[in-house]
């Protein structure tokens, strides 16, 4: 089956777009090596096949170019805890969803949360897909307000 086709790409190649692109936003902070030579290893390391590679590469690109963009819409709702104390997985997980919830509009805030949540329980510590759900679902309510409060009637 294709990832695209008259309806766009499959859910499971946006998934897959998700995964590939965490790990390389926690590969782009932990190593400092630009955007471009990470995704040329995820390129060849990897079979892209099944993968929504447009949106892998919009991830990738996007976050840290609208880096200041994307941390102010999560970081007031972190609560007790500042941005230098979050893990690096955390961290690069509400990058990217922060991103989703205001740059793609066309994907239901509700869908940015479960994605996250499905990675925050794949690769982050224990009970950080509770932290996570919290922190974006607070920062919905802002950068989603219409759609939340629709949501929630």
């Amino acid at each position: 089956m294709s990832t695209t086709d008259k309806q766009g790409p499959s859910p499971s190649a946006r998934r897959k777009a998700r995964h590939y692109a965490l790990q390389g936003l926690y590969q782009w902070k932990m190593s400092g090596n630009s955007v471009n030579v990470i995704e040329a290893s995820f390129r060849a390391e990897y079979d892209m096949k099944n993968v929504d590679v447009p949106y892998f590469h919009e991830l990738l690109h996007e976050v840290p170019a609208r880096l200041d963009e994307v941390q102010a819409l999560f970081e007031p709702h972190l609560q007790d805890r500042s941005l230098a104390e979050l893990d690096p997985v955390t961290e690069a997980l509400l990058r990217l969803s922060s991103y989703e919830l205001k740059y793609r509009i066309d994907v239901p805030y509700k869908v940015v949360i479960n994605e996250a949540v499905g990675l925050a329980k794949k690769f982050g510590a224990t009970d950080s897909h509770k932290f996570v759900n919290g922190v974006l679902d607070r920062a919905a309510v802002d950068v989603r307000a219409l759609e939340v409060k629709a949501q929630r009637r």
